[in-house]
């Protein structure tokens, strides 16, 4: 038998902070998105999920959580990510606001990344064989974009976009069957991830930086949007990418050996190998707080 209380502990300890703060906390953050769910039923399932995803569990899904419940079947937990009638975009936008209040800073960066999660059927949304980092290769798996806040004051997740291949855009029927909306059309993770950067800059998220690995670097609409908006990006791109500089086009890596390096450079020495823009101080000592373990409930709602 689990209570609340004894989650409350469990998870306080995990993060090492007041176990009563952290649960008054986590009350008034599912209250302010208590309004999204239409009905008690999903609302209750909601709380009981995001502390199932909160516990010491061995492993994490709609079994698990549900035991962890005290259900007796993964049932419940099931219609709530698949079925159930709530607005998860509107959770999405509250959790948003909720983590800028908390974490807000002009100087904050925006982290855009991908992860997978690995599958061993053919039926989950956007399943397919397909590289992912979390296993290093390529594997079935599912794959999603994310978009994280960081701040000197914290970082937490606050949207989310699942990446759905073309092979299934494409293929009209395995979509209806999935529940895939008929409007949704193939979108680039790059695309992807503009659209959450546009969600975040047009709701007044403060931040002065973006970054994020070689997929997202190598799209000139990303980079040519976060210039249109007057956002400072730190994107890695390939050593062979082409590079305009002085009127006339370098390599990557050929333009980097340019720059002196050295006490005072832009880059430190260490730095040279990689073809990525270099800045000191502002991507350290975040440290992890409530909002980012509470917003994973924006990822279920994929």
């Amino acid at each position: 038998m689990s209570t609340t209380e004894d989650q409350t502990v469990a998870a306080g300890h995990s993060l090492d902070i007041d176990p009563a703060g952290w649960q008054t906390g986590l009350e008034g953050l599912l209250g302010r998105v208590a309004g999204r769910f239409g009905r008690v039923e999903p609302r209750r399932r909601a709380k009981a999920f995001v502390y199932g995803l909160l516990a010491d569990l061995p492993r994490k899904n709609c079994w698990t959580i549900a035991e962890h419940a005290g259900d007796p079947n993964p049932d419940g937990m099931q219609h709530l990510l698949g079925r159930a009638v709530w607005d998860h975009d509107g959770v999405r936008d509250d959790l948003r606001d909720y983590v800028t209040e908390a974490l807000g800073d002009p100087e904050a960066v925006l982290v855009i990344d991908e992860t997978g999660d690995l599958k061993k059927g053919s039926q989950s949304v956007g399943v397919q064989r397909q590289y992912t980092g979390t296993a290093g290769r390529i594997e079935n798996a599912q794959v999603g974009v994310f978009l994280v806040y960081a701040s000197d004051a914290g970082h937490a997740m606050i949207d989310r976009e699942l990446y759905v291949p073309r092979g299934w855009i494409e293929d009209p029927d395995r979509c209806r069957a999935a529940g895939i909306p008929q409007e949704v059309g193939f979108a680039t993770k790059p695309a992807l991830a503009k659209a959450m950067l546009g969600r975040a800059l047009d709701a007044g998220v403060p931040a002065a930086w973006v970054t994020g690995d070689e997929v997202y670097g190598a799209d000139p609409d990303l980079r040519s949007e976060l210039e249109t908006r007057g956002v400072g990006s730190v994107l890695a791109v390939a050593c062979d990418h082409r590079v305009r500089a002085g009127g006339d086009s370098y390599r990557a890596d050929a333009l980097l050996r340019r720059f002196r390096r050295g006490p005072g450079s832009a880059c430190p020495p260490a730095a040279a190998p990689r073809a990525t823009a270099c800045t000191t101080g502002r991507l350290s000592a975040w440290t992890t707080e409530l909002p980012m373990l509470a917003a994973r409930l924006v990822s279920t709602g994929c």
